[in-house]
């Protein structure tokens, strides 16, 4: 690392929001300095593109245009507007913090940074980015652009992932604050790591620092941030059942609900499960796989059958990848009286259940399809397509239903 002179520093920070006065995007959380609307962005931006992030504040804020209004809303309505922007937890935790404020603060976000960082789901970053933002306060608000923008100007060479690095580069961040203008300070340092000192090939020569940046004369702007690579995510074959309904259900797909806690709380979902044994990751055959799932769903207490494949799917998590394999199901009626004998809700079962596959599993079922019942586990529903616009589906299953709706439409169904 280079001795960083009061120079290079003072010269970084002038000619930094020189630029950003000049360049700053119109973005609508920067026409006003609402602490609760700049509050939603920053926790929307984590792990998520601005061009993204914009329709969804802009619905989420006219829903939810004060702070109590978000605090007494069903989690219903939180999760389906924030529905595939992904990380969930978030809205959750985002809710949580509002009914804290609503309790605790009279329903005004606390101009006080311990206030502040109690909140549920406000971690450092974004104490920093409100109290900076809505409050000029000089506080640092050092995320990934940021880091990635003062590794390379001061020539930072210690892995960012590690907490002390991180820490080295919040009392960094207190020192280059102009005095008075922590708002725009923080608001540049974010905009020049999102606009010109990217990840892969930075725009060094529209950089207006680059004079003084000491990465760019070393030539390792290209290498800089060092940052350890983290834990590829697991990889889990799952097996998906797109069930068509018939008789007084015809036009419907079966869905069930998560569980109360844990991964994707309390969405909906289409069923499904682990294609083969757990830990196994490999490619299922149809046949094997299709054996399977009907098993699974029978456990459940749900009868249906797999007739075909599909199609392919993927959905990855910080520590999951999901490769789904869709297979389109017919509802078949159960034995009188065994409807719901095995009834296991969906928020019953652990998140990631495996059941073994019966011999003759799509045998016995289709034996079973001339009788008639209309019983379903706790957790299971059958929608049609108007059902979904209140019921909140991570973003896989959201486009596997509205695709196949679009295909019936097509089909004259």
């Amino acid at each position: 690392m280079t001795t960083n002179t009061l120079e290079q520093k003072r010269y970084f920070s002038f000619e930094l929001l020189n630029w950003y006065t000049r360049n700053k995007r119109d973005l609508p959380w920067r026409r006003h300095r609402n602490p609760f609307y700049i509050w939603i962005s920053e926790i929307m931006l984590q792990q998520t593109r601005v061009d993204t992030v914009i329709p969804y504040f802009n619905r989420f804020i006219a829903r939810f245009p004060t702070i109590e209004a978000l605090a007494e809303a069903p989690e219903e309505d939180v999760l389906k507007l924030w529905e595939g922007l992904g990380y969930y937890s978030r809205a959750r935790n985002l809710q949580a913090a509002a009914k804290q404020v609503v309790e605790l603060h009279g329903g005004q976000v606390p101009d006080d940074t311990q206030a502040v960082a109690a909140l549920k789901g406000v971690g450092p970053y974004t104490t920093g980015a409100i109290m900076s933002i809505a409050f000029n306060r000089p506080e640092p608000a050092v995320d990934g652009n940021v880091m990635r923008v003062l590794s390379r100007y001061f020539l930072i060479e210690e892995d960012i992932m590690k907490g002390s690095t991180r820490s080295h580069m919040e009392s960094l961040v207190r020192e280059l604050i102009p005095e008075g203008r922590a708002s725009d300070f923080n608001q540049a340092l974010m905009e020049l790591g999102a606009l010109v000192c990217t990840p892969k090939s930075p725009h060094c020569l529209t950089c207006p620092v680059m004079e003084h940046c000491s990465g760019r004369l070393a030539g390792r702007e290209e290498t800089l941030p060092v940052k350890t690579k983290a834990k590829p995510p697991r990889l889990e074959p799952r097996s998906v059942a797109l069930i068509e309904g018939s008789g007084d259900n015809t036009g419907r797909l079966l869905v069930r609900q998560r569980p109360a806690k844990g991964l994707l709380a309390r969405m909906w979902e289409l069923p499904h499960e682990l294609a083969g044994p757990e830990g196994y990751n490999g490619p299922v055959p149809d046949e094997p796989a299709m054996d399977h799932l009907a098993a699974h769903l029978l456990a459940e207490g749900v009868h249906a059958r797999p007739v075909r494949y599909v199609r392919e799917a993927e959905h990855t998590f910080s520590h999951i990848h999901w490769n789904l394999r869709v297979f389109q199901c017919e509802e078949v009626a159960a034995p009188a009286g065994k409807a719901g004998e095995q009834p296991l809700a969906a928020e019953q079962r652990a998140s990631y259940s495996t059941t073994a596959a019966k011999p003759g599993a799509l045998v016995a079922l289709a034996d079973q399809a001339e009788q008639a019942s209309s019983t379903l586990p706790a957790g299971y529903r059958w929608i049609s397509e108007a059902d979904m616009s209140t019921m909140a589906f991570p973003k896989v299953f959201l486009d596997l239903i509205t695709e196949y709706y679009a295909k019936q439409k097509e089909n004259g169904c």
